[in-house]
């Protein structure tokens, strides 16, 4: 019979691989807060409000998929060593 072998999980992500990601949500939000603050000037402020909301709440899937996706692709699996 053969031993089980140990494995150590391990985590490679850095900043950098994650850092155009949080300038393209910057980025979403700023376009939607100038959105909304343009639309606040007319004569139905609630569409601001609204349409803010729903770019951020629209957007965020999209946010959380590329995260979850690139830590999942940043983990692995190496043999530990048996001392």
């Amino acid at each position: 019979m053969s031993t089980a072998s140990r494995y150590a999980v391990r985590c490679t992500l850095t900043f950098g691989d994650i850092y155009v990601q949080v300038l393209a949500w910057m980025a979403v939000i700023f376009v939607s807060l100038a959105a909304g603050l343009g639309l606040m000037g007319s004569s139905r402020p609630l569409f601001a409000l609204v349409g803010v909301g729903l770019i951020l709440v629209l957007s965020l899937p999209f946010l959380l998929f590329a995260f979850v996706t690139t830590l999942l692709n940043h983990i692995q699996l190496q043999a530990a060593q048996d001392s």
